[in-house]
């Protein structure tokens, strides 16, 4: 399925906004994001396996933070990350 990376993530995808990736639930996805860029689902889940505050992913069009919700039947997943600061 496509997933749309943030731009504050498109150093670990060489640049690349649209990529694919696969998984029955939004953690094998994660996963095998992780397994083709390195390092990127801990930019994402924080080390307690739960999703980090300022990242929001919609499955479907619906948001998210639960990482077992099923993606069947979803063609798109998109990451966002929150800006913070002053």
């Amino acid at each position: 399925m496509r997933v749309l990376i943030p731009q504050p993530l498109l150093s670990y995808t060489n640049r690349r906004d649209r990529v694919d990736a696969q998984g029955q639930t939004l953690e094998a996805l994660l996963q095998d994001l992780d397994r083709q860029f390195p390092g990127i689902r801990f930019r994402i889940v924080n080390e307690q396996d739960e999703m980090r505050p300022h990242v929001v992913i919609f499955v479907a069009g619906t948001k998210t933070k639960d990482l077992q919700i099923s993606l069947e039947g979803c063609d798109e997943v998109v990451i966002l990350q929150a800006l913070s600061g002053g």
